[in-house]
């Protein structure tokens, strides 16, 4: 057979084609393209952009995003800011790492269910749509290194909601936030009532909601003006894509009655606290500290399962968490990494998985937060690295549906103080995007 130059034309151009077929965000390797390299779902979803609160990286930790300057009370408000953005947001995490790094912050405007809207970049912000964070300090006097970044929100043009992505040189994802921008042009209000579901009374918490539009006009609200009703600033349980039970065309007003418990929220149970705010004493729900070991070890108090106890109240902070350093003041640089080691009291195995819950865990079933059953002692035991600080926590109960079942350990009761949000969707008629136009936000407490 003779090899001519078009042969070998032709062969090469094959050659480079077949190489060319990578899927995207796949990085090439200089892995034998002879054996099949077998990849776990995790890998291609760290390397796909969510539009969820997300960390795509193992050595991202602490993340908090909020809407304020950084004092504890701001800490714990929900990244929702007026359009007159008064108040920034503000997105701080960590890096456990030893080298500095630059990550670059980029905005993407999304309509109202978290899919990316229709609208350019020049049409929402008010700057080139990418950023690279410049406060960046390092870890001082800490067993485990690490860089802390900070990056206030640049100000945008429109409302609704934005998803933050962060991300290397590289380009590589690092972590997500879901941010809100409102203006109150229609007025919104929530009134908690007795469920409907005579059963669930003493469980589960309701709310009636009006909105008024006496000045803006509503074309076709039943289908254009869309609400997302959340329970402490969690997306896992949001409702979303409520319609209206009434409309009310001479009052201008819109009003939500509901006849049984769909759209009601377990009021569950106060969350679980423990206080690391200092590594030298024993805090609040602290066993012990072995100051000894690299990390820190803590051993928290031994939990018991709530499940069939009444209702207490006491203080908390509705699953969140507040870093701090005792010792040294500042806890964003000097609150250091210590293993936080977790006990739950469990007479019999429970029928799933059972985790940690709460902001600590991004209120995901986490496998660095899943708790393994010892049958001899009789207790769930399970350790996470985390940061000095004032953190709430629940045990959950992973079901079927892959979904946490916090009940199964803590119970619910319709007494429990919880706080609520509101946020209200309108997409005017010929608009590419939802717009945010009003947002309310309240605690609840039934027995108050």
């Amino acid at each position: 057979m003779t090899f001519s130059f078009r042969n070998y034309t032709l062969l090469a151009s094959l050659g480079m084609a077949l190489l060319g077929c990578v899927p995207l965000g796949e990085p090439i390797t200089g892995e034998s393209n002879t054996s099949t390299v077998t990849r776990s779902p995790e890998y291609y979803a760290k390397r796909t952009l969510r539009y969820e609160d997300f960390i795509y990286s193992d050595q991202i930790k602490t993340v908090q995003c909020y809407a304020g300057t950084g004092t504890a009370e701001e800490v714990l408000t929900a990244p929702v800011i007026s359009i007159e953005q008064g108040v920034p947001v503000v997105l701080e995490f960590d890096e456990l790492s030893t080298d500095q790094k630059r990550f670059k912050v980029k905005l993407v405007h999304c309509d109202y269910n978290w899919q990316p809207s229709n609208l350019a970049d020049i049409q929402f912000a008010t700057d080139y749509n990418e950023y690279y964070i410049t406060d960046i300090r390092p870890s001082g006097n800490t067993k485990v290194p690490y860089f802390h970044y900070r990056f206030v929100v640049p100000r945008v043009k429109i409302s609704g909601n934005y998803l933050l992505s962060v991300a290397d040189e590289d380009g590589s994802y690092v972590l997500t936030r879901r941010i809100m921008v409102y203006e109150n042009v229609v007025a919104a209000s929530l009134k908690p009532t007795l469920s409907a579901g005579v059963g669930e009374r003493f469980s589960m918490q309701q709310f009636d909601i009006n909105i008024l539009y006496p000045k803006y006009s509503l074309v076709n609200p039943t289908q254009e003006v869309k609400i997302v009703l959340r329970q402490n600033q969690r997306w896992d349980n949001a409702k979303f894509n409520i319609r209206p039970t009434y409309v009310h065309d001479a009052q201008r007003r819109l009003e939500y009655t509901f006849f049984d418990a769909r759209n009601n929220f377990f009021g569950l149970n106060e969350f679980r606290v423990f206080d690391t705010r200092s590594l030298r004493y024993t805090g609040f729900n602290l066993a012990s500290i072995n100051r000894e070991a690299d990390p820190t070890e803590v051993l928290l108090q031994v939990q018991k399962n709530r499940s069939k106890e009444a209702y207490a109240r006491y203080p908390e902070i509705n699953g969140k968490y507040i870093i701090e350093n005792r010792e040294y003041g500042s806890g964003n640089t000097e609150g250091d990494y210590a293993w936080v080691n977790f006990q739950l009291k469990a007479d019999e195995k429970a029928p799933g998985d059972v985790y940690v819950f709460g902001q600590l865990s991004e209120w995901k079933l986490q496998e660095q937060f899943r708790m393994n059953y010892e049958q001899d002692k009789q207790l769930y035991t399970g350790r996470a690295l985390l940061k000095q600080g004032y953190y709430n926590f629940m045990f959950a109960l992973k079901t079927g549906a892959n979904l946490p079942d916090e009940r199964y350990f803590e119970n619910s009761f319709a007494d429990t103080e919880n706080f609520y949000d509101l946020l209200v969707y309108y997409r005017p008629p010929g608009g590419r995007a939802d717009l945010l136009i009003s947002y309310v936000a309240q605690h609840v407490n039934s027995n108050r």
